[in-house]
C-alpha cells in the first residue's frame, strides 16, 4: 500500500505543496547516499477515520521498534536511527502522528484533545504492522501518546517503553515556560506563526544543528495542522498505565532541555515507575537522538537487547 497525498480529487493547498517540495529537497541534501534504505510505506486507518502514514525500515520480520515523534515533527525526525546498521537488524516502524506530516488532519478540536484518539492511532499501527516484541520509543509529545496507549491498552505484546525527553504530564512544573511561543504557534497571522515555528524548533537544541538539518525539520513542521496546534495544548494525558506496567522503562533526557524540564519530569516518571532506568545526555537539549545520535543509538540498542 502507498500513502495517498491527494485523497479523492481534492488538491492540496499551495502551502502544503511547497512544504512537501522543500522537505524532499532538504532530505536529499542532508542524507548520505544509501544511508537509509527505501521504506515500505502503507496507510492505516484509525478508528475515527483518520488516515495514518506508516513506514518500515530494517528487518522485515522479528522484534520491532516503533518510533513516535513529537509536536511539529514527522517520521524524518528518526533518520539517524533508521540509518544505523545495528538498529536495522530490527523492524523499525515510524508513522506520522495525526495532524502531522502526510497523515490525516481532522479539524475538530476533540480529535486532538482526547488522548485516547492518539492511543487508538498507535494501537491501529501496531495491529496493522503485526508488530511483536515491540519497544515503543516516544519523543516529547510521543511520550504522552505512549502513556495514553499503556493506560488504554495495557502492555501486552510489548517488550519495553522508552521516553525520549517525553512529556509525562502537561503540568507547568514539567514544561519549559514559553507562553509566547505557544500563543504565536496558533496565531492567525502567517508571519507570526512561522516565526513561532522556527523559535520552537530552535528550542529543541542545546547546540543548533547544521542549516540543512534545521531546514528539513522546518519543512516538516510546516506540514503540521494549525487545528492540531491549537487543540493539542489541551490534550489529556493518563499516566495510570505507566504506573501499572511491569515492562522495562528507559528515560532518555537531555540535561539542557529547554522545552521539558528534565529534573522534575524524570523525578515524576520515577515516582510513577521506580524501576525505570535513566540515561542523561549532559550536552543535549530536547533532541538527544539528533544531538548525540551515536550514544543515543548505542543506549537504545543496549536497552532493546536486554
Amino acid at each position: 500500500m502507498s500513502v495517498r497525498l491527494f485523497p479523492g480529487r481534492r488538491m492540496l493547498p499551495l502551502r502544503c505543496l511547497l512544504a512537501c517540495l522543500l522537505l524532499v529537497c532538504s532530505i536529499v541534501a542532508t542524507a548520505s547516499p544509501g544511508a537509509i534504505a527505501a521504506a515500505r510505506s502503507y496507510t492505516v486507518t484509525a478508528p475515527d477515520g483518520v488516515r495514518l502514514a506508516v513506514q518500515e525500515h530494517g528487518a522485515t520480520d522479528g522484534p520491532a521498534i516503533v518510533f513516535v515523534h513529537g509536536l511539529l515533527g514527522s517520521r524524518i525526525n528518526w533518520d539517524a536511527q533508521l540509518a544505523d546498521a545495528r538498529l536495522q537488524r530490527y523492524r523499525l516502524i515510524t508513522y506520522d502522528l495525526r495532524g502531522h506530516g502526510v497523515s490525516g488532519k481532522p479539524v475538530a478540536a476533540s480529535a486532538y484533545q482526547e488522548g485516547t484518539r492518539w492511543a487508538d492511532d498507535l494501537a491501529a499501527v501496531l495491529k496493522a504492522a503485526n508488530a511483536r516484541e515491540t519497544v515503543l520509543v516516544g519523543w516529547s509529545l510521543g511520550g504522552a501518546v505512549i502513556s495514553n496507549y499503556l493506560s488504554r491498552y495495557g502492555d501486552t505484546g510489548l517488550a519495553g517503553v522508552v521516553y525520549v525527553d517525553g512529556v509525562i504530564e502537561l503540568r507547568a512544573e514539567q514544561l519549559g515556560a514559553h507562553p509566547a511561543i505557544y500563543r504565536d504557534l496558533v496565531s492567525p497571522d502567517l508571519r507570526t506563526h512561522l516565526q513561532a515555528v522556527q523559535d520552537f524548533l530552535r528550542l529543541c537544541f542545546a547546540t543548533q544543528p547544521p542549516i540543512p538539518v534545521f531546514e528539513a525539520l522546518l519543512a516538516s513542521a510546516s506540514l503540521a495542522s494549525w487545528d492540531m496546534q491549537r487543540a493539542v495544548q489541551g490534550m489529556s494525558v493518563d499516566v495510570a498505565g505507566l504506573q501499572r506496567t511491569r515492562l522495562p522503562v528507559l528515560l532518555m533526557y537531555g540535561a539542557r532541555d529547554a522545552l521539558v524540564a528534565t529534573e522534575p519530569t524524570v523525578a515524576r516518571a520515577r515516582q510513577l515507575q521506580p524501576r525505570a532506568q535513566t540515561a542523561l545526555y549532559p550536552d543535549a537539549g530536547h533532541a538527544p537522538f539528533l544531538e548525540d545520535s551515536a550514544r543515543f543509538n548505542q543506549d537504545l540498542l543496549r536497552f532493546v537487547e536486554h
